[in-house]
């Protein structure tokens, strides 16, 4: 075991919770932030209210199960001073965090809502979630990883933030209010790289395909789109993450820009990844 820390976003379930278990096989002691703290909450996922399968109780049992140290901070994204404040609980915990994962991503209302539909109130929560929290946490943790001179931030983004859509997002396409947030989120990397170069700082832009996952299917993701993408697992694109978090991709797989997960677990021969959770 060694004595570094990530911090992952949205670790109740799916990738987040997935990464979690496969940074803490590799080492890592974790900090799991998530809305859901115990099983059969409910909270709103595209405009229900529903319970949906996993919590950071269940994923921190799992990350226990493999010899590892989890620590379960409830936070929103849409109430960024809660996140911020689950960062500096994780700081005064552990003392250090060396891996930030920005997974978490807004599930309201207006992600697939067509252009002249999104209302201005589903923009500001979309881009609040999905660009102006994880900036906050950047802020609170980045200054450390560069006094350290060692830190990686992985910033969870999408396909479709830098494709032209095939259709519109009610025929197996997307809109624009999510993709646009995504595509603002990747211009994050270029800026700290430029802004704090020979520091050790890391930051990645990792673009995981489409991942099937309770929420998408709320929000409506059916036949039309699975028929277009070839779904990759949540463990695989976990495998991704724990990989990234001590490795350096090569020049070739375009680290500067986006990194494909698909692709990389193709590579890696890490698509047949079993779900840790289930272990």
């Amino acid at each position: 075991m060694n004595d570094k820390v990530a911090f992952i976003t949205g670790a109740s379930r799916g990738i987040g919770a997935e990464s979690a278990v496969a940074l803490a096989k590799a080492g890592y002691r974790v900090a799991i932030t998530a809305r859901t703290l115990t099983d059969g909450e409910n909270h709103d996922h595209v405009g229900s209210s529903v319970a949906l399968p996993g919590s950071l109780e269940a994923t921190a049992k799992a990350v226990e199960s493999v010899g590892g140290e989890a620590l379960c901070l409830r936070g929103d994204i849409l109430e960024p001073q809660s996140m911020v404040a689950a960062a500096q609980a994780a700081l005064k915990h552990f003392g250090r965090i060396d891996v930030l994962f920005n997974n978490a991503v807004y599930q309201g209302t207006g992600n697939i809502e067509a252009l002249l539909d999104v209302a201005e109130e589903q923009l500001w929560a979309i881009y609040q979630g999905n660009i102006f929290t994880p900036l906050a946490l950047v802020k609170a943790v980045v200054p450390g990883m560069i006094e350290r001179e060692s830190g990686t931030v992985l910033n969870m983004v999408s396909h479709s933030a830098f494709t032209d859509p095939p259709a519109a997002a009610n025929a197996g396409g997307w809109g624009f209010a999510y993709p646009s947030s995504k595509a603002a989120l990747a211009r994050m990397g270029a800026s700290l790289r430029a802004e704090h170069p020979g520091k050790g700082l890391r930051v990645f832009n990792l673009e995981p395909g489409l991942v099937m996952t309770d929420v998408m299917r709320l929000a409506g993701i059916d036949d039309a789109v699975m028929a277009r993408f070839k779904p990759c697992s949540p463990a695989a694109i976990a495998a991704v993450v724990s990989w990234l978090a001590d490795n350096e991709p090569p020049q070739d797989w375009n680290p500067q820009t986006v990194l494909r997960g698909p692709a990389i677990a193709k590579e890696l021969k890490l698509l047949q990844s079993p779900s840790l959770l289930d272990t």
